[in-house]
């Protein structure tokens, strides 16, 4: 059975979207509802800086509309440590820390890899293993965004599949494109937008991009985030895309 495509950009929070994708005069605390409005996802980013109240992503919550949905980006006191396997407590903080607060609109977790961190299988799968499966009653789905080189091993790509992770796609000029095994959604991370082209790729990109969620989605839910490059144009690269879409 297909998924749903959801696409959008990192955060809600950026001055230069201001006049550009936010209209002029927009109060910063309907930034997020204009998000809701008119992109169907977003990262959450906070949450890798800090932890939040559980009010706070029940206000998050309310201000969306339904069918949209966060992908909440993972502590780095879970990531960013040379023993991964020692991160127990922290992920257990990060995950009761309020997330079920979201609701249906909670989707993928995202834990992200400094781009020195290596590929160690036994401490890597003992990492998995911390990843718990729901918080509350609610199912949480883990997305591994790993960014050296050493993780394109089957050994990465088999352990990732054992835990039903996505292995996050990434389009960038430095870290390695990787594609994982079907786990029943995919998420996928474009961050070479330009500044020169106003929807951040050029249009062909970005009907590659569709055609490439579109034959993800067959197998489960797609996630599309445009991210960091020229972060000024990533609102209209998310919006081209849904045009390209229907």
């Amino acid at each position: 059975m297909g998924g749903k495509i959801r696409v959008g950009i990192g955060g809600w929070v950026f001055e230069p979207w201001r006049g550009t994708f936010y209209p002029e005069g927009l109060r910063q605390k309907d930034e997020l509802a204009y998000v809701g409005e008119h992109l169907t996802a977003t990262e959450i980013n906070a949450t890798y800086y800090s932890t939040q109240k559980p009010a706070t992503f029940a206000g998050w919550a309310r201000t969306v509309p339904d069918g949209f949905q966060f992908a909440v980006k993972a502590s780095r006191f879970c990531t960013n440590r040379r023993v991964l396997a020692e991160s127990g407590d922290s992920v257990a903080k990060f995950v009761n820390q309020g997330l079920v607060e979201l609701g249906d609109r909670l989707g993928p977790i995202l834990w992200q890899f400094m781009p020195t961190k290596t590929f160690d299988a036994a401490d890597f799968g003992a990492f998995l293993k911390l990843l718990p499966a729901s918080v509350g009653g609610v199912p949480l789905r883990h997305a591994l965004e790993v960014r050296h080189e050493s993780f394109d091993d089957p050994a990465f790509f088999d352990l990732a599949r054992a835990a039903g992770a996505a292995v996050v796609f990434a389009d960038h000029p430095e870290y390695p494109a990787l594609r994982g095994h079907d786990v029943g959604f995919s998420y996928a991370r474009l961050m070479r937008t330009v500044e020169e082209e106003p929807a951040g790729y050029a249009p062909a990109k970005i009907a590659d991009w569709a055609a490439m969620a579109k034959d993800r989605a067959a197998s489960g839910d797609a996630y599309v985030f445009f991210i960091s490059g020229a972060k000024v144009r990533a609102p209209a690269a998310a919006q081209a895309m849904i045009v390209a879409l229907t």
